[in-house]
């Protein structure tokens, strides 16, 4: 019997992360989730590997450490709001949502390579306008971009592609505080054409898509998943 495709998702502690690691190994694939939690989190239907993405050392090892691997989803993220005007947090976020996203992609170009793999960033609609209390997330988000443009050009050669989804309003623990907001979500569902708010669930169609086979000849595109909202 032929092994299960195998799926590395970073952030699959968190909302969009795990509903990603879920929603593939509920598809068939042999699904490897890493985060910073620690190693007795709670993992149901997938592996789980504590990394922390700005750990180079760590990154650099986890790697090679996979023997195939055929989609990389890269959805570790954070957001600090208005402390990201503050040059450390600025940094820090950087870090996590934009440099970690490369350092995983760089550790795991190899095991891609091998099988012709995928690689699937996590961007937002904040990578195609400002967010005005948020500027480390909106400028980690508009490189995560032209990062994915980067990279399906240069690794198209190793027949690895490299596209991002754009997610919209998602109803995660990052925006929770939106959520409770009745004017501030109001002002969201009232833009959003199909007026509510996403769930994580709803990623992971398009990113089956984007890792299958059915996309063969799709690299470097950024899919947005937001209700119509980048539309208005």
């Amino acid at each position: 019997m032929a092994e299960a495709p195998l799926a590395v998702v970073s952030g699959a502690a968190g909302g969009i992360g795990r509903a990603l690691a879920e929603g593939f190994a509920a598809a068939g694939y042999d699904v490897t989730g890493v985060d910073r939690a620690p190693e007795g989190w709670a993992t149901p239907g997938f592996r789980y590997v504590s990394l922390d993405i700005t750990d180079s050392e760590a990154v650099a090892a986890f790697g090679p450490s996979l023997d195939r691997l055929h989609v990389l989803i890269n959805a570790a993220g954070i957001i600090r709001r208005v402390a990201e005007f503050e040059i450390e947090t600025f940094e820090a976020v950087l870090d996590v949502n934009l440099t970690g996203t490369m350092r995983l992609s760089t550790a795991c170009r190899p095991a891609l390579a091998k099988e012709g793999g995928a690689i699937i960033n996590i961007a937002s609609m904040l990578s195609f306008f400002g967010g005005g209390l948020v500027p480390a997330y909106s400028a980690s988000k508009g490189g995560i971009v032209t990062l994915t443009k980067s990279l399906a050009i240069a690794w198209a050669k190793d027949n690895i592609r490299v596209n991002a989804i754009a997610p919209g309003w998602i109803a995660t623990p990052l925006t929770e505080a939106l959520q409770k907001d009745e004017a501030r979500s109001r002002v969201i569902l009232e833009r959003t054409p199909m007026g509510r708010w996403g769930m994580p669930e709803d990623l992971v169609g398009p990113a089956l898509f984007l890792a299958g086979d059915a996309a063969r000849f799709v690299t470097g595109a950024v899919l947005p998943v937001d209700g119509g909202y980048a539309s208005m």
